[in-house]
C-alpha cells in the first residue's frame, strides 16, 4: 500500500511542478507590470501599433490624393490660397512685372536712332554714288521711271503706274521689254487696256511674274482711272494704294516719279538688303536686322535725310544689281569693303565642283 502511494506521488510531482513555476512566474508578470517603467513601456507600444497619429494619417491621404491626381494626369491645387501664399505670389508677380518693364526701359534708352547709324553713312553712300556713275545697271536704262519717257505728262503717269505694277518680283529687262509689247499694241491707254479680254493682256505681258494675276489687276486699274479720275491715275498714297496689286513699295515709286512728290522711300529687294548689310536699319527698339521692306522703309526714314529718299532707290537697286548682289557678292571689286560691315561675310564666288575623272 504504501508502495502504490510513494508511486503515485512520483508519478503527479513532474505535472505539479511546472503548475508551480507557471504561478509563480505570473506572480513576477504581474509585479512587473505594475512597475512604473513597464507601464511607460506597455503605454508607448499600445499608442504607436493600435492608435496612428492624426497627422500622420493625413499625410498618407495626402500623399495618396496626389498620386492618384497625377496618374489621372491633374494637378492638386489649393481651392483657397492661404493669406501668406496669396502676398507672396502676388509680390512675386509684381517684382517679375516691375523687372520687365525696366529691362524695356533700358532697351528703349540704349537703342536709340542715333546710336545705331554708323558716323561714317556718308562716306558709304558717296562711295556708292561714285560706283554708280558709270550707269551700267539695268533700272538705269530700263527702270520703272524710264517707262513712257516720250509720252505727253497725263499718258506717261498711266505708264510708270503699269509698269510699277508689273516690276514686282519681276527684273528690270522683262518689265522694260512687257512696257513695250503694250506701248506696240497700244495699250499703254485706260480706255484700250479695258476693251482688251484679259487672256490677251496676260499674253503681252508674259513673261512677266504672275502675269495672269497682274493683267487682272492692270484691267481693275485702268477701269477705276476712267472711271474715277478722268483717264489719269491717283494722285495720292491712299487712293494708289487702294488699287489692287499696289503695295507700298510701289505706291512711293509712282508718286515719286509721276507726280514727284516724294513721301516716303521706295524699298525694294535691293534696298532692303543692301541697307541691312550695310547696318543701317534695325527692328524697332533692338538691334536686330528687319525682316521685311516695310520695317526697312520705317527705319530708314528714321535718320535718313529727306532730300535722298527720292535717288537712294535706283541708287542702291542698280549697285545690288551689279556689285551687292544677293548672292556671291563682288566684295573685292566693290569701293567701300573697308568701311562696310558685311564685307566678304558671304561666299564671293562659287566654290568650282571638281571633275570626277574615270580610271582607264
Amino acid at each position: 500500500m504504501h508502495l502504490a502511494l510513494l508511486i503515485s506521488r512520483i508519478r503527479l510531482l513532474p505535472t505539479a511542478m511546472p503548475s508551480t513555476r507557471s504561478a509563480s512566474a505570473s506572480r513576477l508578470l504581474v509585479r512587473a507590470d505594475n512597475s512604473p517603467v513597464a507601464r511607460e513601456i506597455k503605454r508607448e507600444s499600445s499608442v504607436s501599433l493600435d492608435t496612428p497619429k492624426p497627422e500622420a494619417t493625413v499625410s498618407v491621404k495626402r500623399r495618396r490624393v496626389k498620386r492618384e491626381l497625377e496618374v489621372n494626369g491633374q494637378h492638386h491645387k489649393k481651392q483657397v490660397p492661404d493669406i501668406e501664399d496669396f502676398i507672396y505670389e502676388k509680390a512675386k508677380t509684381l517684382t517679375s512685372s516691375s523687372k520687365a518693364t525696366t529691362s524695356l526701359v533700358k532697351v528703349e534708352k540704349k537703342v536709340g536712332v542715333s546710336s545705331v547709324i554708323k558716323d561714317n553713312w556718308e562716306a558709304v553712300l558717296g562711295g556708292i554714288k561714285s560706283m554708280r556713275l558709270s550707269g551700267e545697271a539695268p533700272v538705269d536704262t530700263k527702270g520703272c521711271e524710264k517707262a513712257g519717257s516720250l509720252l505727253p505728262p497725263k499718258e506717261r503717269r498711266f505708264a510708270v503706274l503699269i509698269s510699277t505694277m508689273m516690276s514686282s518680283q519681276t527684273k528690270d529687262e522683262v518689265t522694260h521689254a512687257a512696257v513695250e509689247r503694250l506701248s506696240e499694241n497700244g495699250l499703254l491707254d485706260p480706255d484700250a487696256i479695258v476693251r482688251t479680254d484679259e487672256t490677251t493682256l496676260a499674253n503681252l505681258i508674259k513673261p512677266v511674274g504672275f502675269y495672269q494675276r497682274k493683267a487682272q489687276f492692270i484691267k481693275e486699274a485702268s477701269k477705276i482711272c476712267l472711271e474715277r479720275f478722268g483717264g489719269d491715275i491717283p494722285d495720292s498714297l491712299n487712293e494708289l494704294l487702294a488699287l489692287r496689286g499696289v503695295g507700298p513699295k510701289m505706291a512711293h515709286l509712282v508718286m515719286s516719279i509721276a507726280w514727284k512728290n516724294t513721301q516716303g522711300i521706295c524699298v525694294d529687294t535691293h534696298v532692303h538688303r543692301i541697307s541691312n548689310r550695310l547696318g543701317w536699319v534695325f527692328r524697332e527698339g533692338t538691334r536686330q536686322k528687319t525682316t521685311t521692306p516695310e520695317q526697312t522703309r520705317i527705319s530708314l526714314e528714321k535718320w535718313l535725310p529727306k532730300d535722298e529718299w527720292e535717288p537712294i532707290n535706283p541708287l542702291l537697286v542698280g549697285f545690288g544689281q551689279t556689285i551687292c548682289t544677293p548672292l556671291r557678292p563682288k566684295c573685292d571689286k566693290c569701293g567701300i569693303n573697308n568701311i562696310c560691315p558685311s564685307a566678304f561675310k558671304e561666299s564671293s564666288s562659287p566654290i568650282p565642283k571638281q571633275k570626277k575623272t574615270r580610271s582607264p
